[in-house]
């Protein structure tokens, strides 16, 4: 059990570094270039485009959430469909405080729902 939860740790880890990438290091490994937008020194959302030589072209976008505190509550990812010329409601990443630990809680969009379902055996308490 002890394993499994670590495993469980380590998937949540390695999801977080990647949708966290620095601009620098996407620029020179895969022809992305994020755009943040700030609010109040907060990153409230972020585009991410893909370069195609001189082109940029959508290819995802983040938006953030945060409560009183200023801790993230909520990181929502959407795809960028070319053929339907939209951005797609892809991932959501909920976050839930006390004051011994944070839970977080993964969702995937269901087209046939048009909504957000929770992915259980994702979910992972962590103590603070």
């Amino acid at each position: 059990m002890k394993t499994f939860n670590l495993i469980k740790i380590t998937l949540v880890a390695a999801i977080a570094w990647m949708t966290n990438v620095t601009i620098s290091a996407a620029t020179l490994d895969n022809n992305l270039i994020y755009n943040a937008e700030e609010v109040n020194g907060v990153k409230v959302s972020e585009t991410v485009y893909k370069m195609d030589g001189t082109t940029l072209t959508n290819y995802m976008k983040y938006n953030y959430k945060y409560n009183d505190n200023q801790q993230m509550t909520e990181n929502m990812s959407q795809k960028w469909n070319s053929s339907k010329e939209r951005w797609e409601n892809d991932l959501c990443i909920r976050y839930i405080y006390d004051n011994k630990s944070v839970t977080t809680e993964y969702y995937k969009w269901n087209s046939k729902k048009k909504d957000f379902v929770l992915i259980p055996e994702m979910t992972v308490t962590m103590d603070k």
